[in-house]
């Protein structure tokens, strides 16, 4: 049945109790909660994340995005002052040129084009010898964020003689560090010389998860914030409707004659931001990487032609799939680039027959990307349903599966 389409945003605005906000992930991961929304039914059913297999069919396909959280919160310091600052990476630039990253900075008003940072975390000690990160703020973006560009500074190097190499920062001092209040400096074993140390093998050794402004509690195990199956970093926060799977559950699901594919989207921070223009179609939507390769296509396209539904595991999968979808005129073909696609009710879509999703913030892209499959009106019923029944909502909340 057609609805009426509005383009208002405050119009998918809904209140959520604080305390069905997860805080922690639920242990084990298939233990989550999963509402059932039957499409063409409108009917719901409560079961668990464990018993998805009950309403998938041998020949189906699930796509998933593979792509893996980032520590993508940088700790450092103004090499100038030593006064601390924190970089939030959003999404690598290679367009600029290597190591170019989009960033968010605190604080921003100090951190002005030309500006260099440091980075470094750890107990006590003296200086290593060996590598150090390093990056200079190169332009301030649209949104607010900044350009920056990381290299890798050498101490051994810097600290023979008075000069500097050309274009590189000098090392930190003992008493910059100190005034920062971290100390010492990053110790990377690879090797004498450490040749082939590279940008992000220090980001991913310097920086910490990037969980969700909405999450307060403390993760100890970082691993809970990636899925089972993530292998290729560059997000800035996961792609939470795969949190719920565990390594046995997906066998359970390939030996039902289930199959398994990837894709990956790099998740950026814009996902929880809400919209802020009140006329959805002025909102402009943020360009993120994609991977679609020939085996997922061919996947997809076999299940396509034996009559098998083809389910995407979150809404970035569904964005990968529908992208591709119309850059190829409702083919799935090998792709990689970028999309800016925004979906929004009244969207037809091509590929994606069922999705798997967690629930989502209120105004933001990705609820209006559910309301455009299931219709604005069963969304709301189940997240009023979900309030009802104490469903945890958000990151490390239950699972909605729509059919």
């Amino acid at each position: 049945m057609l609805e009426n389409i509005t383009y208002n945003i405050s119009d998918f605005d809904y209140d959520l109790p604080q305390e069905l906000i997860a805080q922690t992930p639920i242990e084990p991961r298939d233990a989550s909660r999963l509402l059932l929304v039957h499409r063409d039914s409108e009917r719901f059913e409560h079961r668990h994340f464990r018993d998805i297999g009950t309403y998938v069919r041998p020949g189906d396909l699930l796509i998933a995005n593979q792509s893996r959280v980032l520590p993508a919160r940088l700790p450092g310091h103004r090499a100038e002052t030593g006064g601390a600052v924190e970089v939030l990476l959003l999404v690598e630039r290679p367009d600029l040129g290597p190591d170019y990253w989009e960033t968010l900075v605190r604080p921003g008003r100090r951190l002005r084009e030309g500006s260099r940072i440091v980075f470094g975390n750890g107990g006590g000690g003296e200086m290593q010898r060996g590598a150090f990160l390093q990056a200079e703020v190169l332009e301030r973006t649209e949104a607010g964020g900044r350009i920056v560009r990381f290299t890798i500074g050498n101490t051994a190097s810097l600290t023979q003689g008075r000069g500097t190499r050309a274009g590189v920062n000098p090392a930190p001092t003992d008493e910059a560090y100190r005034r920062g209040g971290v100390y010492p400096r990053p110790r990377i074993e690879r090797g004498e010389g450490n040749h082939n140390v590279t940008v992000r093998d220090l980001i991913e050794q310097l920086g910490r998860m990037p969980l969700p402004p909405y999450i307060h509690e403390t993760l100890h195990d970082p691993e809970r914030y990636q899925t089972v199956y993530a292998r290729i970093s560059g997000s800035a926060a996961a792609p939470t409707a795969g949190l719920h799977f565990t390594p046995y559950l997906l066998e359970q699901l390939r030996r039902q004659g289930v199959r398994v594919g990837f894709v990956t989207l790099h998740v950026g921070l814009d996902t929880f931001r809400p919209i802020e223009c009140e006329d959805i179609r002025e909102h402009k939507m943020h360009s993120e990487e994609i991977d679609l390769d020939a085996p997922a296509a061919e996947l997809i396209n076999e299940t396509r032609r034996a009559g098998g539904r083809v389910i995407a595991v979150g809404t970035t999968a569904v964005r990968v799939l529908e992208s591709v979808a119309r850059f190829h005129e409702g083919h799935i073909e090998p792709y990689h680039g970028a999309t800016r696609l925004f979906i929004t009710p009244g969207y037809r879509f091509q590929v994606v027959d069922a999705m798997i999703t967690n629930f989502h913030l209120p105004r933001s892209t990705l609820l209006l990307l559910v309301s455009a499959f299931a219709s604005k009106a069963l969304i709301e019923e189940a997240y009023l349903e979900a309030m009802r029944e104490r469903y945890r909502f958000y990151s490390f909340g239950d699972a909605m599966l729509i059919l």
